[in-house]
């Protein structure tokens, strides 16, 4: 499995309506991507703090190759939408999770070596 990030730009002035216009893009390709066999999770949505036109999409899939097909798909029916809201087309990272431990027993931490 990996993690997909996509970062939406959205045109200057469209900050404050990014709830909608993200919700106008999960409708438009949502319902194939969730029929898709690469689906494995729902997206969470993040707008940047410091620069609010910068919205990233985050979801789980089953692999690379899987969500390429899917993506190359999806582009034909976002022209209009990047048109309308976008500066740029989407920009898609994969990340593969690293199983760093991140449950630590404290205890042998406290300076007492007895």
């Amino acid at each position: 499995m990996i993690t997909v990030t996509e970062v939406w730009k959205l045109k200057p002035g469209l900050e404050d309506r990014a709830i909608e216009i993200m919700q106008e893009m999960d409708d438009l390709v949502g319902p194939d991507a969730h029929l898709h066999p690469g689906w494995c999770g729902h997206a969470t949505f993040l707008q940047d703090a410091d620069r609010p036109q910068e919205m990233v999409m985050q979801y789980p899939w089953r692999s690379i190759e899987l969500h390429a097909e899917l993506a190359e798909r999806e582009e034909a029916r976002l022209g209009d939408f990047y048109a309308r809201y976008c500066s740029a087309p989407r920009e898609i990272r994969y990340f593969r999770e690293l199983e760093v431990e991140v449950e630590h027993d404290h205890d042998h931490h406290h300076g007492s070596h007895a």
